[in-house]
């Protein structure tokens, strides 16, 4: 396949692909591909990526296949600052444009994470026939034989997409130690709730609110003490990596923007 354009922005190459191009390139790999992944950068990955340094979350983003941006906040500060037009790749709008327009009932998909109720609907809505679920416990991440067994489940189940939906960075982390296994095939989607939205468990922000960059809003309005850290420690800090950008974006692999340094 013909590599994606891509451009750096504070240290992750981002792939120039808005939802639907990103869709049907993913919907084009091969299914019995060997496995790659996609992760979907946003502020909550980008100050986890260079504000706190996490060496094991960078070499999951460094063996991705696409990098789509997901954040909104992220692509004002891209434009604003540096004079950037990002195309935005919501992993959930990536979900869904999948799910409806590029998945056909016998194609065989692998869910990690999520629920028993939460399979049903997918089935159910989208017509799946052929859908493993496993859901491992909570903490797996740092039980190096429940890793393995999400890894053994991938390679036993061959399915065309893999949704990776135990939150982040466990999604990343797996995906990662999935591809360094060998033996999977299919394209991994580090997607966050992206399934919880598309089978309505969760309520999604309105679609203005979601142009308008607001989602977050919209998410700690619903849930102000499950989204508080969410907003204020774990994504607020990428205003501060942009302003580290500005100032020396050879640091971030960047150029500077047009009329300043």
């Amino acid at each position: 396949m013909e590599a994606v354009p891509e451009v750096v922005y504070l240290g992750v190459p981002i792939a120039r692909l808005d939802t639907a191009a990103a869709a049907a390139t993913i919907a084009a790999r091969p299914a019995d591909a060997p496995f790659a992944y996609v992760v979907t950068p946003n502020a909550a990955h980008f100050t986890r990526l260079n504000e706190l340094g996490d060496s094991r979350f960078r070499d999951a983003y460094d063996h991705a296949w696409l990098r789509l941006l997901d954040g909104q906040v992220p692509r004002v500060l891209a434009r604003r600052l540096f004079g950037l037009d990002l195309p935005h790749a919501a992993g959930s709008d990536v979900t869904l444009s999948l799910l409806e327009g590029h998945t056909a009932p016998e194609d065989p998909v692998t869910v990690i994470g999520g629920s028993e109720e939460l399979r049903c609907r997918l089935m159910a809505r989208f017509g799946l026939t052929r859908l493993a679920l496993h859901v491992p416990p909570m903490g797996f991440i740092r039980d190096p034989a429940a890793v393995a067994a999400c890894v053994d489940f991938v390679v036993a189940h061959p399915a065309r997409y893999v949704f990776l939906v135990a939150g982040s960075p466990q999604s990343e982390y797996l995906a990662r130690a999935i591809a360094a296994r060998g033996g999977a095939v299919g394209c991994g989607l580090c997607v966050g709730s992206a399934l919880n939205f598309a089978t309505g468990l969760v309520p999604r922000a309105p679609a203005f609110l979601r142009r308008a960059g607001l989602e977050w809003a919209y998410r700690l309005a619903r849930n102000p003490l499950g989204h508080a850290r969410r907003v204020f420690i774990d994504s607020a800090p990428v205003l501060l990596t942009a302003l580290k950008a500005r100032r020396d974006p050879a640091r971030y692999g960047m150029k500077p923007p047009e009329g300043g340094a």
